[in-house]
């Protein structure tokens, strides 16, 4: 059982490293995209056994105390 774990900057938060990163695509001639935002992707591998269920709970309690900053940052959960 595998969950993906994506954290995103919520809107409204500045982002300066996806300013920076759309500044350089621009610059390759890619001028067609309004905004880039950057974010981080974490992947959990559980144990053989655990439920999909579980592994869910389990994914979202640690995206949530440990790999996002709630005030700051959004993040989603995709098991399979």
């Amino acid at each position: 059982m595998k969950a993906k774990v994506f954290v995103t900057l919520k809107q409204g938060v500045l982002d300066p490293q996806g300013k920076a990163i759309h500044h350089s695509v621009e610059l390759l001639g890619h001028n067609n995209l309004a905004e880039i935002r950057q974010g981080k992707y974490f992947e959990l591998d559980f144990a053989d056994g655990v439920s999909a269920d579980d592994a869910r709970a389990t994914a979202e309690k640690i995206g949530n105390d440990v790999l996002a900053n709630p005030v700051i940052e959004d993040y989603t959960v995709e098991v399979s």
